[in-house]
């Protein structure tokens, strides 16, 4: 059983930050999240993808954004479970919560809030007959583990970031990379089209354009798919892997079931005080929650996370009263035993 002060369902940009604000209350976090790493869809979906209105910085990249967070966090020591979806909640009789996922995984916390973004990111799949006899026998919708297409023929189908960047990785680590793409244009990274441009020059990537796979060939296992090209005959591609990274589709899943007042496919809170759920103990920050006004901005469910904490903590200490104070005077003190404070100013005497 993982024990905690608060439990974070989500790991994207909102709820890396309510460990920051969880921190300065001296409150220990730990963070669920169905993806295999953090940041949500600004590391799964869009990480070269420029945002503009993160304050403080003109431009920055969602995986930079990302990074940056994960770097000021990094004191207060967050734990994370990743790769598994957030599946059941009870409360417990003495006011507690207990979280278990998909995969069994349990944790226990006074306050759970529930910073998912848009939901839980299922894979859009491929329309292609057989698919689904072949998962986890070769079909992969996420790389979580790059190594097992070490020394491997690999195929990956899409066009966007993910597909991209995955092509460009997989050459130092796979036997053979295909990139196969129903568009001769790219959604990505000007630098990754780019990149892969450059790979298959130098004959380290194989591209096909326009194209789909249509088929998968193989018993109990991968051993090809089943290319259409335009204005070409269909043709069989062995390989070992077949990788289509057509982005996640973004569900409430199972928290749609956990008695929750939903509109719209969100989560309806108390932005008049705290972002709290009609259920106590309970809160939704970030583009997963609706109130009057709502804006689905990442600086917004800063703000939300923000307050949301300092509900929490008086819901953890109800007899203690906390007295906020300015990080530019307190300073920040971690739970690894650093300290980040503002340089103090010389004092001298004058005779």
């Amino acid at each position: 059983m993982i024990q905690t002060d608060i439990l974070i369902i989500g790991a994207g940009p909102t709820g890396l930050f309510t460990v920051f604000e969880a921190g300065l209350l001296k409150l220990r976090c730990h963070l669920i999240d169905a993806l295999p790493q953090p940041g949500g869809q600004c590391s799964e979906i869009y990480p070269k993808k420029p945002i503009y209105d993160i304050p403080a910085y003109p431009e920055i990249l969602a995986g930079d954004l990302t990074d940056k967070l994960l770097e000021q966090i990094k004191q207060f020591e967050p734990g994370f479970t990743l790769g598994e979806r957030a599946d059941t909640i009870e409360k417990q009789d003495d006011g507690t919560f207990i979280v278990t996922t998909n995969k069994g995984t349990k944790h226990q916390a006074p306050v759970v809030a529930i910073a998912g973004g848009l939901g839980s990111f299922e894979p859009r799949k491929p329309p292609i007959p057989n698919i689904a006899n072949f998962e986890d026998k070769g079909v992969e919708y996420m790389i979580k583990e790059p190594e097992i297409y070490r020394g491997k023929d690999v195929v990956i189908a899409g066009g966007g970031d993910s597909a991209l960047d995955w092509s460009i990785f997989l050459t130092d680590v796979a036997k053979s990379v295909t990139l196969i793409h129903r568009r001769n244009e790219f959604r990505g990274a000007l630098d990754s089209v780019d990149k892969v441009q450059e790979l298959k020059n130098e004959g380290k990537l194989m591209l096909i354009t326009p194209a789909e796979v249509k088929g998968i060939i193989g018993d109990d296992k991968v051993e090809g798919v089943l290319v259409e090209q335009k204005d070409k005959e269909p043709f069989t591609l062995p390989c070992e892997h077949f990788i289509p990274l057509f982005g996640l589709s973004p569900k409430l899943g199972p928290i749609a079931n956990w008695g929750l007042e939903i509109e719209k496919n969100a989560i309806k809170v108390n932005n008049a005080l705290d972002y709290q759920t009609n259920v106590e103990g309970i809160y939704a920050i970030g583009d997963v929650n609706t109130y009057p006004g709502k804006l689905k901005l990442i600086l917004c469910g800063f703000h939300e996370a923000t307050l949301m904490c300092q509900s929490a903590y008086k819901r953890i200490h109800p007899d203690k009263k906390y007295v906020m104070k300015y990080t530019t005077v307190g300073g920040v003190d971690g739970f690894d035993g650093t300290r980040k404070e503002a340089p103090k100013a010389v004092v001298k005497a004058i005779n």
